[in-house]
């Protein structure tokens, strides 16, 4: 079956603004996902959020894990970059050390990044610790997507997930319109001294909207591409104490053709704290039946921002991670991201 990468969205959804928005609160963001087929580096997230009230410096963030249990975090602002390319087309996010750039929107995107790093380990995060004061370690990482898979927009495939994403919180926590689409990734990230060739995936995030934190109660994300072409995502939040319905959202991709629309029946909440080899795996529902499919972390970094135990009902536990996950025989890495209030993390 023919895929069209595009998902049938217009090529202009995947360039970035030209210009500073005239509404303050607007935000416009790339981020992503990447692993390796190996388990010795991976990048749980690296991202460019532009807010418009200060549209001259973006905010940056970089976590790179490694199979050893350091982390490498890089967290701040930069200098906003030309958006224009040579064509006049506003085709690249950046900020300082790190860039975005649209080759061919929803086809091919380029990522940069030439700067120093915080090192220091899963551990210590898992601690509630700071990274040290100074960035010491130089980081060079130069990584093309191809996509793989058609973008996957929130609340565009089930109706009444539309609904909750227009009537409810969920909708303002997600910012605003928001697509995923899944890539192989190929390039090379340099730590030090070392040098390591990537071969593997990638899941690039494009967000632009106005994002309002409402009541924090937690989300499970998962999302990986196998060697197949088959592929799966999805995104779901808690049940509410109100008794509406949550978002909950995925979708199946048997490796051509369309998305196919799917929703979460077990999720692998976050309970507990550990570097790599927790249980990761997910129970998906869609028109094919029942699809379970295994996981377990690989390599993981964490953000404990008020501790955990009674007390902390209030303060986000943030876990991003490289999973590796086997669905009917066939294994693939890919990503995680899961988050619950500090209270409900087991001591």
């Amino acid at each position: 079956m023919a895929t069209d990468l595009a998902g049938g969205l217009s090529e202009e959804l995947d360039y970035v603004f030209a210009t500073q928005p005239d509404d303050p609160e607007m935000r416009e963001s790339v981020n992503v996902w990447l692993w390796d087929k190996g388990d010795r580096i991976g990048i749980p997230r690296i991202g460019i959020e532009a807010v418009g009230e200060r549209w001259h410096a973006h905010d940056v963030q970089v976590n790179i894990a490694s199979g050893d249990g350091r982390v490498f975090n890089r967290y701040g602002t930069g200098d906003a970059h030309d958006p224009l390319n040579a064509q006049g087309r506003p085709a690249t996010l950046g900020a300082g050390p790190l860039s975005f750039e649209c080759v061919e929107p929803f086809r091919h995107w380029r990522m940069r990044f030439d700067g120093l790093v915080h090192e220091w380990t899963c551990d210590e995060q898992i601690a509630g610790g700071q990274p040290p004061s100074e960035p010491t370690v130089q980081v060079q990482i130069d990584i093309d997507l191809h996509s793989a898979v058609p973008p996957w927009v929130n609340g565009g495939l089930l109706p009444e997930v539309k609904r909750v994403l227009e009537e409810q919180d969920e909708g303002a926590l997600i910012g605003g319109p928001r697509f995923e689409q899944l890539a192989r990734a190929r390039g090379t990230v340099a730590i030090g001294d070392a040098e390591h060739r990537i071969d593997g995936g990638a899941l690039r995030i494009r967000r632009r909207g106005v994002r309002r934190l409402g009541t924090f109660r937690g989300h499970a994300w998962q999302s990986a591409l196998f060697g197949s072409g088959r592929a799966f995502g999805y995104l779901v939040f808690p049940p509410r104490d109100d008794g509406l319905p949550t978002y909950n959202e995925g979708f199946i991709f048997d490796g051509g053709g369309e998305l196919i629309p799917a929703w979460v029946v077990d999720a692998p909440w976050l309970n507990r704290l550990q570097h790599h080899g927790d249980d990761a795996t997910v129970v998906i529902e869609s028109e094919q039946g029942t699809t379970t499919i295994e996981a377990e972390t690989v390599m993981s970094t964490f953000m404990v921002m008020g501790g955990v135990g009674p007390g902390t009902e209030g303060y986000p536990v943030l876990q991003q991670a490289v999973t590796r996950f086997r669905w009917d025989g066939e294994e693939a890495n890919g990503m995680m991201e899961r988050s619950v209030p500090g209270n409900l993390i087991e001591p």
